[in-house]
């Protein structure tokens, strides 16, 4: 997962170069403002905000993390394949079924992240504040869950694998165990925070692609991601691991197509290039609903035998992944109804983050807590339902009393206090 951002309900549009003129429709470029919670007047189906609304706030985008958080959750449920019903082909189906579930929730957060941090991005703000914000926004829940994993699922975990994992590097180690080590999700977030590092440098390049150009450069992106599986399998040595839920899946190639943060990048720059294209009115737009549909299509086709794993984990899913964050967001400029942005889905978005981060922990100790394995596939649902009900909670609890007061506490710029001249 994903990896996460400030919550799109709460976004700022961006303010553009005056050279950059939006095409008839297209979100307008106003001049960004300080209050990321109030709403943007209402528009006409279709349109953007007239330029006297200057924030846009994007509830759908929120509402969609927590479906994301919850396909990685599910194929989390799954691992190892049978453990509930050892045996069992319902348990064997079902491990079939989720196969590649988290690799879309993951890949839908990465082109998401860098979707909205695009979309929200300051004008003149300085980068140390992006990092800032960033840091606060992020580090406090990650150390947190490490802190419980290390304590109620991860104390035998090697000391130099808690020390890397604690400071966010295990993207960047070839090695399987390492890369899932104390909280298997933390990958994600060790990767993510090499995108925020990039973030500066690589929106001040995108903002000087020439509008028309954007089209190719995207093309060019799901290109280079299409081809990373072929890169891993074809060049990096295979070596003795192997995946544990995929036998015939060398560890090193699962780490360089799909954890190693410069390979993930392209998704970021993904997100980066359709929310530009978006505001400046280069994208078309198909619909939530023919995007929702393009999406479950394409999770069928990668799951179907013959599809390459890692091709299946990086590739299939991603255009339609893309069209379905850029549907959500120009509904919500357009003040258009969604299934997302209801107040328990948007609640359920905000305290993502948080759920992602824990629900790892709430699976691991629930199955060693309980020991047993179930017979019947009720027993199992009733079971999967209530730890996911717990993990929602905790999640509640930890965006509640850590994240929502460090975020507001910290990653607003306070205003400078006036000089003796300045009052003068």
């Amino acid at each position: 997962m994903a990896m996460q951002e400030t919550p799109p309900s709460e976004l700022i549009r961006p303010s553009a170069p005056a050279t950059d003129a939006p095409a008839p429709g297209a979100p307008t470029a106003d001049s960004p403002t300080s209050g990321g919670t109030t709403s943007g007047s209402a528009t006409h189906s279709g349109a953007a905000p007239r330029p006297g609304s200057k924030v846009v706030r994007l509830p759908s985008l929120t509402g969609m993390r927590f479906p994301a958080a919850l396909l990685v959750f599910l194929f989390h449920v799954s691992l190892p394949a049978g453990w509930l019903m050892p045996g069992d082909a319902n348990s064997t189906l079902f491990a079939r079924l989720v196969e590649q579930a988290g690799g879309v929730g993951v890949t839908f957060f990465f082109v998401l992240s860098g979707f909205v941090l695009t979309w929200s991005a300051r004008e003149g703000d300085p980068t140390t504040s992006f990092w800032r914000r960033r840091y606060v926004k992020i580090v406090p829940n990650y150390l947190v869950a490490w802190a419980l994993a290390m304590v109620l699922i991860a104390a035998g975990t090697a000391a130099w694998r808690s020390g890397v994992t604690f400071f966010m590097l295990q993207s960047w180690v070839p090695d399987y165990d390492t890369n899932f080590s104390v909280n298997a999700p933390g990958w994600s977030l060790s990767t993510e925070v090499f995108f925020y590092l990039c973030f500066p440098l690589l929106f001040a390049g995108v903002r000087r692609i020439a509008p028309r150009r954007l089209k190719f450069w995207i093309a060019g992106v799901i290109a280079g991601v299409a081809v990373t599986p072929w890169l891993a399998t074809t060049f990096v040595p295979a070596g003795d691991v192997y995946m544990s839920n995929e036998p015939t899946v060398s560890g090193l190639h699962l780490w360089f197509a799909y954890v190693f943060p410069p390979a993930r990048l392209l998704d970021f720059l993904l997100g980066i290039l359709v929310a530009r294209a978006v505001m400046l009115g280069r994208w078309r737009d198909i619909g939530l609903v023919p995007a929702g549909l393009l999406l479950v299509a394409s999770y069928v086709i990668a799951e179907l035998p013959g599809v390459p794993y890692l091709f299946a984990q990086r590739a299939v899913c991603l255009v339609p992944c893309a069209l379905l964050i850029a549907a959500g967001a120009l509904a919500d400029a357009s003040g258009r109804p969604t299934l997302f942005r209801n107040r328990a889905m948007v609640w359920l978005g905000e305290v993502s983050f948080a759920f992602y981060l824990l629900h790892f922990i709430v699976l691991f100790k629930t199955r060693e807590l309980l020991g047993a394995r179930f017979d019947s596939v009720p027993a199992v649902i009733a079971l999967t339902v209530a730890e996911c009900a717990l993990a929602v909670l905790a999640s509640w609890a930890m965006y509640a009393w850590i994240e929502k007061p460090l975020v507001r506490r910290w990653s607003r710029t306070r205003p400078k206090a006036p000089t003796a001249a300045t009052v003068a």
